[in-house]
Formats: structure tokens, C-alpha cells, sequence
């Protein structure tokens, strides 16, 4: 995906949040074809550096477009972290868009094997265990570099102990495009 795409992907997500603020934003490149496609994303939104909402998708269940739009809306309204954005805070966020490729299951045998294949910087981490889950996307290694952090953290993100490991607990990794605007470039992850 090129700078171009982001570039309409971000303003999609804007475009969203604007709409459901009674605001108007143009969106530039919103009748390409590859926005039909099945997508999955990440919708993250910043305030001064700081989190601000974040909300996706692990697998491409509706189109790209609409999958930008809801994440963006949710991220912006519905993270149960924040209250819902303001119009007054709307000028001041920053919007990021993740794009995800398929998960992949990751086959470990323990959990220091499963601490070996994970690849700081570059794998996002979805862990699974009797119904409970957390993922991270990658950009939280920025965080969390060290996989025995991350995945202690993964796990108090899903509701585990952050102890806790079993022999059903299941890991997949995909990686993420990513634009943010305040650099709107691609960052490949």
C-alpha cells in the first residue's frame, strides 16, 4: 500500500469522527476499488503524544472502507478507556491507521520457545485462553521491547495472571502497514 492509500485511509477515519461530530471533512481518493476490498484495521488516536483511543479488528470481515470508518468511530466514542471525544478535543487528536495482515498461528512448545519466535519491532501478538484475549500491535514493542515484558503485559491485557501460562493458550502474530498524519508516511511493521 502506498502513501497515497494512507493518505485515504486517514482521511476516511477523520472523515468518520468529523461525521459523527456534525463536522464536515472532504475525503479525497474515497471511490478507489481496493477500499472495497476486505480489510482489517486499527484505528488509533492520540492526544499530545498521549493515548486517546484505540480500537480494530483482527480479521477482514467487511470492506476496508468500513472497517477504517467503524474503527474510527469506535476508537473516538466507544473505547471503554476514555470518555467519548469531544467536539473541542477533535481539532487537537492525531489519527493513526494500521492495516493488518491475516494471523498466523504461532506453534510453541513452552513459553520461553514462544518468547524465542516473537519478533520485537515487527510481530503484533494476539493471545488467546478459554474465551479470554489481548492483543498488542506492534508498535507497543516501542513500550515494551523486551518479549518477556510484552507478553507479561499481553497477558494482564487479556485478564490473566501475568504468571500464568497453560497448554491451551494460543498465540498468532500478523504484522501492520501504518500511517499516522502527523508524518503521513507508510511504516511497515
Amino acid at each position: 500500500m502506498s502513501a497515497e492509500r494512507g493518505a485515504t485511509l486517514l482521511a476516511i477515519a477523520r472523515g468518520a469522527i468529523a461525521a459523527s461530530l456534525g463536522e464536515a471533512e472532504p475525503i479525497r481518493g474515497a471511490a478507489a476499488d481496493w477500499l472495497d476490498e476486505p480489510g482489517a484495521s486499527f484505528v488509533t488516536l492520540t492526544q499530545r503524544g498521549e493515548l486517546r483511543g484505540c480500537v480494530g479488528s483482527l480479521s477482514a470481515e467487511r470492506s476496508l472502507r468500513a472497517d477504517v470508518e467503524h474503527n474510527a468511530r469506535a476508537a473516538a466514542f466507544r473505547d471503554p478507556r476514555f470518555a467519548p471525544l469531544s467536539r473541542c478535543e477533535y481539532p487537537a487528536i492525531a489519527v493513526e491507521v494500521s492495516v493488518l495482515s491475516p494471523l498466523e498461528p504461532i506453534a510453541f512448545e513452552s513459553e520461553s520457545h514462544a518468547l524465542a519466535l516473537l519478533r520485537p519491532g515487527v510481530d503484533g501478538v494476539l493471545l488467546e485462553y478459554a474465551g479470554q484475549r489481548g492483543t498488542f500491535l506492534p508498535q507497543v514493542w516501542e513500550q515494551l521491547p523486551e518479549p518477556d515484558a510484552f507478553l507479561a503485559h499481553l497477558k494482564r491485557k487479556a485478564g490473566l495472571p501475568v504468571g500464568f501460562w497453560a497448554a491451551g493458550l494460543r498465540l498468532s502474530r500478523y504484522t501492520v502497514r501504518k500511517w499516522r498524519e502527523s508524518d503521513a508516511k507508510r511504516v511497515t511493521h
